[in-house]
């Protein structure tokens, strides 16, 4: 078994994988526990591995690559238009690999730990921004509120 272009379709628990030859050909379609993906794709032959970006693809990315591996990560949507009938695990596997094989396809680069740490720090102030903002405009809403109701009365 000869696979050239490897996706993974990452999930919770439970991971697809969908190989394909140098022809394109199917010649592996597995489902994996997350403690064993490790162990699946460490008895395969170095190939191209290719992700949809979502939260843990650049740590796989960087396991992988130190496997030996070409890992690439492709933004989700570039991957919907590729899948070919209701979303299910082995479908959206699938359509990676089409997605991969196309030869203008862009990719998302692999990031460090630390750029992810980096964007994690920047998501939780723009989080922590909103919700001092929203407390303002709502502590300013019941001040003009109450000074509404007092004229009122006068």
């Amino acid at each position: 078994m000869s696979v050239a272009l490897l996706s993974i379709d990452l999930a919770k628990n439970i991971f697809q994988l969908y190989g394909v030859d140098e022809r394109g050909h199917p010649v592996l379609t597995r489902r994996v526990s997350r403690n064993k993906l490790l162990e699946a794709v460490v008895c395969l032959p170095c190939c191209r591995i290719v992700m949809e970006a979502c939260g843990g693809a650049h740590y796989w990315a960087r396991r992988f690559s130190a496997m030996g591996h070409q890992v690439q990560i492709i933004a989700p949507r570039f991957v919907k238009p590729f899948v070919k009938s209701q979303k299910n695990d082995r479908n959206d596997a699938e359509a990676i690999v089409e997605a991969a094989s196309r030869p203008t396809m862009r990719y998302v680069a692999v990031n460090s730990v630390e750029q992810q740490d980096i964007q994690s720090v920047h998501r939780i102030r723009s989080l922590l921004m909103r919700d001092r903002i929203a407390q303002i405009n709502q502590i300013e809403a019941s001040w003009l509120n109450t000074e509404w109701s007092l004229r009122k009365r006068l």
